[in-house]
């Protein structure tokens, strides 16, 4: 359910219809298609570590096993900035559905409060977004037992949703539309896939919580391979039939799910659509930052960064103060800039933690101290192998300005480094 929660939200309610209009047109199912398996490689390379270390930290904690605590904090460093623009791109996506739920009944959020820094177009901050942040922030902070029970709620609202998309859309789909299916080329296509990767964030994050489940060793591997399966289907699913609704040149909204809707007449299915996106991108944004507190927390256990990130609460036994500091930046981040300036940022997030955990499994096995049994990579060496050259690939798709933002985000990761982590570093002081 964490895995669903947070892989169903912004690649099935917003991505879709960005991307098919400026990258892969109808050939998004092969864009899809393609992530999928990159992600399931990677996954697999997770599942295995998740079972042999089940602690929390994700891919920070795994490279501070296998590589030592300098590509660890690199790690580290990256998922924080995938999981925090994560978020902050997901809150971006839920005030556009909101917007859009509101116009159903005449109501409205005043242009200057309801989108990101843009004068030119009359908005200044994206209040929803900022709001919705800090609200998850308030539930994360009681405990994570209340915020699952909530989280699988929401997940079957939403996957509910997202099946009456289907059943009623694929009534209206015109095959003409689909026609060229492949209109920017092979080139569109896997451009697309390093866009799209962004949407199977939620395996990633669920291995952040290894060290609050139950008998990891045989959920862990069930929740990260099974959550990418189900997702997987609904993806392809939900872009044939957008895909075949509406002409994919006129796809680039920010809600193109419920838009499709409203261009067949489907208005009050378009309002149920706009209400699940609403409540189901919810989930999205509880687990992404959930990952990014735990990933947080591991850091300042190690000593990386300032002990407060790993102090606990008395009263809720959960890092309360972490998760607002990480909370409030996130939701600045959501108020001010816009989603396609996040997403491709949070792909390149993403890509650099599959390469470590995909060469970093081959070195755990070479670890005689780690428990055996558990999880294992079948056709290894072979699959962490493909996994790490279609992540190294797929990070050459992206643009050339998201390689110079993730450079001045790495540096500074750096100088935090040099600066504080390696003077307070728990493994320096050993």
């Amino acid at each position: 359910m964490l895995g669903v929660g947070a892989i169903i939200g912004t690649g099935i309610f917003i991505l879709p219809g960005t991307v098919a209009a400026s990258h892969a047109g109808p050939a998004i199912v092969y864009s899809f298609i393609l992530a999928a398996i990159v992600c399931a490689l990677a996954g697999m390379c997770y599942s295995e570590f998740a079972s042999a270390i089940p602690v929390a930290g994700s891919a920070y904690t795994y490279g501070y096993v296998v590589f030592g605590e300098v590509i660890a904090w690199l790690v580290g460093w990256a998922l924080l900035l995938e999981y925090g623009l994560a978020v902050a791109s997901v809150a971006t996506g839920w005030s556009a559905y909101l917007n859009s739920l509101l116009a159903g009944f005449n109501l409205a959020i005043p242009q200057a409060m309801s989108g990101p820094f843009d004068p030119a177009n009359g908005t200044y901050i994206n209040v929803p977004a900022v709001v919705i942040v800090l609200a998850i922030a308030a539930l994360l902070t009681i405990g994570i037992r209340e915020s699952t029970k909530i989280n699988t709620i929401m997940v079957f609202v939403k996957v509910g949703v997202i099946i009456l998309f289907i059943a009623v859309g694929i009534f209206y789909v015109e095959p003409a539309n689909w026609q060229p299916f492949m209109p920017f080329g092979i080139s569109g296509v896997l451009s697309g896939t390093s866009l799209v990767i962004f949407a199977y964030l939620g395996f990633d994050a669920v291995s952040s919580a290894a060290e609050e489940v139950i008998n990891p060793r045989r959920n862990m591997p069930i929740g990260i391979i099974g959550s990418l399966l189900i997702c997987s289907l609904l993806y392809v699913t939900v872009s044939l039939v957008l895909t075949g609704l509406v002409p994919y040149t006129n796809l680039n909204v920010t809600n193109p799910v419920s838009f499709a809707l409203q261009i067949v007449n489907q208005d009050w299915v378009a309002g149920i659509i706009s209400l699940g996106a609403v409540v189901g991108m919810m989930t999205v944004i509880l687990v992404m930052l959930y990952g990014g507190t735990r990933v947080l927390y591991a850091l300042g256990r190690d000593g990386l960064l300032p002990k407060s990130m790993y102090e606990l609460s008395h009263k809720y036994n959960t890092p309360v103060k972490n998760t607002w500091v990480f909370s409030i930046l996130i939701a600045l981040c959501a108020g001010f800039i816009p989603l396609s300036e996040l997403a491709e940022l949070v792909s390149t997030g993403t890509l650099v933690a599959f390469i470590v955990v995909s060469v970093g499994v081959i070195y755990l096995r070479r670890d005689k101290s780690i428990p055996t049994g558990g999880f294992k990579v079948p056709l290894f060496p072979i699959i962490p192998i493909c996994s790490l050259l279609l992540s190294v690939f797929l990070i050459f798709q992206l643009s050339v300005h998201t390689w110079i933002a993730c450079g001045i985000w790495f540096l500074i990761g750096l100088i935090i480094y040099i600066l504080y982590g390696n003077k307070h570093s728990a493994m320096n002081k050993k």
